[in-house]
């Protein structure tokens, strides 16, 4: 496995600031938020692009996941993250979203990076579940198909207060649309959250998890981002269950909470994530 860290910490620094302060603290993966202040597909010039690229050489870092989730650009005044949803009533707001992962996956492609992240439908507000996954499968369709044409995979997250939060619900939503380009992003403190055991659901959906996020929660399940070794995740038996799957990919630790220390707190995940990782016997590449 490899281990890396999410730029969405460092909202007050630009992107060659970032990389070279993860680089600093001895990370060799950065996740690329796709919004601003480091790459909003949207209007972002060949330039641009091509010093996000020689910022990451510079660095010697690659590239593990780019987050195409947040979408800070907009400004949704609903929410930041979650808003414009793939299943907005209004269909002109589901065009944003789909629209802006198909460039997240152009963008993707053309770093180099071999997957993206997207949230898993929206919020209901008040609406049939059985409605919002078929309307989320329809939005998402058009979607898969860019990602197969750019041979970049399309990761799902399930997440706390969305349309897909637990393991049964994202199965679900996986026997409704199928392709090798479309997997999971499995986030271990959302699972804790939604009163999954974390170790256990790795077990269970271990031939669909191609990225996995990693940041610790509070004991009361409440949806918040905090440095590992100040909630209640046992991240010994996360780590243990994705040796044991097989699982030898990306972990990133995403601590968007954070922004006001992100060096601080990129520093100290680290320390203490290689620190349980050794104690389980579970390595990290250099």
């Amino acid at each position: 496995m490899q281990l890396a860290f999410s730029t969405n910490a460092y909202l007050n620094y630009s992107f060659p600031d970032t990389v070279a302060r993860l680089a600093g603290i001895g990370y060799r993966g950065v996740e690329i938020m796709a919004d601003v202040p480091h790459a909003w597909p949207a209007y972002l010039l060949p330039e641009q692009k091509q010093a996000i690229r020689a910022a990451l050489a510079k660095n010697h870092l690659a590239i593990s996941n780019v987050n195409a989730f947040m979408m800070h650009a907009v400004n949704d005044p609903r929410q930041k993250y979650w808003h414009p949803s793939w299943i907005e009533p209004d269909v002109h707001y589901r065009r944003i979203r789909i629209d802006h992962t198909k460039r997240a996956l152009s963008l993707a492609r053309e770093l180099g990076a071999k997957c993206i992240t997207t949230e898993p439908g929206g919020p209901l507000e008040g609406r049939p579940w059985a409605e919002c996954l078929k309307l989320f499968v329809e939005m998402l369709k058009p979607v898969v198909e860019h990602a197969e044409k750019e041979q970049v995979l399309l990761l799902v997250e399930p997440e706390p207060d969305l349309l897909i939060e637990t393991a049964d619900q994202y199965l679900e939503f996986a026997s409704k649309i199928s392709s090798p380009y479309l997997g999971l992003n499995f986030d271990i403190g959302h699972s804790y959250c939604v009163k999954d055991d974390p170790a256990d659901t790795i077990r269970r959906l271990a031939k669909l998890i191609r990225h996995v996020h990693l940041e610790d929660i509070a004991a009361t399940r409440v949806h918040h981002h905090m440095i590992p070794g100040e909630g209640v995740i046992d991240f010994g038996a996360a780590l243990t269950a994705l040796k044991d799957v097989g699982y030898d990919g990306w972990v990133t630790i995403e601590l968007y909470t954070c922004h006001e220390n992100p060096d601080s707190a990129a520093s100290l995940a680290r320390e203490r994530i290689l620190k349980i990782a050794d104690g389980v016997g579970v390595r990290f590449a250099d």
